[in-house]
Order: structure tokens, then sequence, then C-alpha cells
């Protein structure tokens, strides 16, 4: 009788699952399972706040939540960082500033007109006068040539 209980498996088990081996584990587990959550609510209040979401609301569902609220963040965050598409309208803006620079309007009409055009081809408009002696377009003002340097009134060298 004595070597039925030793080897009966209902007491085998009974003491392996009351074992203090068998419990420790479990609480390590545990340890990493809430460790985890907490890195996950973390994170996702970092990446709500560099995104510009309403950080405060996806830190409550990811703390309701356990591992849900973080996989529902994932799915709906905003698509890039702040920061990043700030630069990105810094950048776009630095290219209209340049871009604007570069092209000339017509003041009659607002076609655009390239540096050297004399007239406008849309409206005729007068845009430049050609010197008198070298022929290079100069602004409508310009007394002198400053390729040639010719009196646009007189026709002698001023140089």
């Amino acid at each position: 009788m004595m070597a039925l209980a030793q080897t009966d498996p209902f007491r085998a088990i009974s003491n392996f699952l009351s074992s203090p081996a068998l419990k420790m584990a479990g609480e390590i587990i545990l340890l990493f399972i809430v460790v985890v959550w907490l890195a996950l609510v973390y994170w996702t209040y970092a990446d709500a706040s560099r995104r510009g979401a309403l950080r405060l609301v996806w830190l409550v569902v990811a703390i309701v939540f356990p591992f849900v609220g973080t996989l529902v963040y994932l799915i709906v965050r905003p698509p890039e960082y702040v920061l990043d598409s700030r630069e990105r309208e810094l950048e776009l803006a630095v290219l209209e500033r340049e871009l604007r620079s570069r092209v000339l309007l017509c003041p009659n009409c607002q076609a655009m007109v390239e540096r050297d055009y004399l007239v406008c081809p849309e409206c005729s408009w007068q845009l430049k006068k050609p010197c008198m002696r070298c022929e290079r377009p100069l602004d409508l003002d310009w007394k002198i040539c400053p390729y040639c340097g010719v009196n646009q009134n007189s026709g002698k060298i001023e140089y």
C-alpha cells in the first residue's frame, strides 16, 4: 500500500503545484507581464506626444485596456511626427519663396515673363527698353547701361 501512495499521480501533481519554485516562477512571469504593460503605457504616451495626438486620452486607454489599448493606438495614430510635419512645411515655404523670387510677373496682367523680355507676350506691356548701343534689356528708369556704359539720353559713353 505504501508503494501505491508514492506513485499516486494526483499527489505528485499536488506536490508540484504547491512547490515554492512554481510559485516563484509564476510571480516572475506576472512581474514580467506588468513591466511590459507599463513599458507599453509609457511608449504610447511618449509616441502620442511626439505625433501630436491626444496623449492623455491614449494614456488612459493604454492603462485601462492593457495591451489592446496600445494595439488600437498603433492602428489609429497619426502617420508622422509633429516635428517632421513642421520641417516639411518650412522646406515648402523656403521653396515657394525661392520660386517667387525667380519668377517675374508682368505688372499689367500678372503673366509670367523672363528677365530679359522687353515686352510682355500676353498684353504687350513694355517691361524694359533696349540699350541704344548694345541692345541689352534695361529697366525703364535706368539712365546709363550697366553693360556698355552708354548714357541712354545722349548716346555718349559715361564711364
